[in-house]
């Protein structure tokens, strides 16, 4: 069924705006009018896929698709299909309920798909940029199992428990990148305009500065004149950083460093084995197989270290050995979080024992993200105070000086 882009009026006049399936153009007029919308203007938009594999949607750059889009849509299939809603028609309704007008042509395209004939699973992997390698491969394992809705399901809460996790990280920096901004910008404007001010009458003295007030006044005089010289360098330097990180090696060191950098290696590395523990549960519980599962985790962890330890795991499984004894042989992972591991192995219950761990360390990590904030806060109240303290002494050496001249 095709999709008809529409610009109409509602009963009080306003203009609106959106995309609605039909069959042809007179079938969505009058679908619009049943809705109270008045059409001014349709044309057909995204069309009805013939070749699903040659076929893209394509979405502007004024559109955007959140991940909390993706998640209410993975619920509500997952509420229509337990409803024994066929799944052609669970996605009609979809496409009827998204507000989204970039979601409900994505959900047509798929609809399209699986009414030609292609599974949900093929279906999914044609848009790689809003579903993810763990959501195409736990639907393909629900599509085999036969457990869809079931492991839509799982999918919307892990979806939203990572969501939660990455917004919680995000508020708590918040404040401290408040405060760095507009430190930044005071001390820049106190250097550059209010010092040189201040200091014109140290010109007079004929007398030889305090080398901190020389140093005051030499940092403010490049300040003030070659500031583009210093933000073309600052560019400069994080395209280089960008450049180096880009390569193997570079990237194994920036990697390194930031598992063992002050205040933040530590809670980076519980975010990973919690995000290690909630994926692999979720894939394991859906049916996808372990190898496959620690090569989708190996890549959300996106870290070169990590992954060279998972690679290992791998490697002893397939040879018979247990997941546990070659995490045991990385400094990353915790004798408890191994420990825990080997447990779950042993009594063939490594599904619940990962979602323990996870849960464990999720309520870890949200205690590490508020010790963090409460450190960050005095350092940077600390070097601020360092600074504008260097700036007050560099000003008052001088005056004593001449205090000292007079007397």
């Amino acid at each position: 069924m095709p999709l008809y882009e529409y610009n109409a009026l509602d009963s009080n006049g306003k203009k609106l705006k959106g995309v609605v399936d039909a069959d042809n153009e007179t079938h969505a007029r009058s679908k619009l009018r049943s809705d109270g919308k008045y059409p001014v203007s349709i044309k057909e938009g995204a069309g009805k896929l013939r070749n699903p594999a040659r076929s893209k949607t394509r979405i502007s750059f004024f559109e955007r698709i959140k991940q909390d889009d993706i998640h209410v849509m993975t619920r509500q299939l997952a509420t229509l299909l337990g409803a024994a809603i066929p799944l052609v028609q669970a996605l009609s309704s979809l496409v009827d309920q998204t507000d989204n007008p970039a979601l409900k042509r994505v959900i047509a395209r798929i609809r399209e798909s699986v009414n030609e004939g292609s599974t949900l699973t093929s279906a999914l992997g044609e848009h790689p940029k809003l579903f993810s390698a763990i959501y195409v491969n736990m639907i393909r394992a629900g599509e085999a199992s036969g457990s869809l809705d079931v492991v839509l399901e799982r999918l919307a809460d892990f979806g939203e428990n990572q969501q939660a996790l990455r917004g919680k990280l995000k508020a708590a920096l918040v404040y401290p990148i408040i405060m760095m901004v507009i430190g930044s910008a005071v001390l820049f404007i106190l250097v550059t305009y209010v010092v040189p001010n201040i200091t014109q009458v140290f010109d007079d003295m004929g007398r030889v500065l305090p080398a901190p007030t020389r140093f005051l006044l030499a940092a403010s005089d490049i300040l003030q004149n070659y500031w583009w010289l210093l933000l073309l360098l600052a560019v400069g330097g994080i395209m280089v950083f960008k450049f180096i990180i880009s390569r193997p090696a570079g990237r194994a060191v920036w990697d390194l460093w930031k598992l063992k950098m002050f205040i933040f290696g530590p809670v980076l590395r519980k975010i990973l084995l919690a995000r290690f523990a909630s994926t692999l549960a979720s894939l394991l519980e859906s049916g996808v197989g372990l190898i496959v599962s620690m090569q989708i985790v190996k890549t959300l962890i996106d870290n070169v270290r990590i992954a060279d330890v998972l690679d290992e795991a791998m490697a002893d499984i397939e040879k018979g050995k247990t997941m546990a004894h070659a995490l045991s042989q990385s400094p990353w992972f915790p004798p408890m979080f191994v420990q825990m591991i080997s447990i779950g192995e042993q009594s063939g219950s490594l599904e619940p024992m990962l979602e323990k761990i996870s849960s464990a360390y999720e309520r870890e990590v949200e205690n590490a993200i508020m010790g963090m904030t409460s450190l960050i806060e005095p350092l940077m109240i600390v070097m601020m105070g360092g600074i504008v303290m260097f700036i007050v002494l560099s000003i008052l050496l001088p005056i004593f000086e001449m205090n000292q001249l007079v007397g």
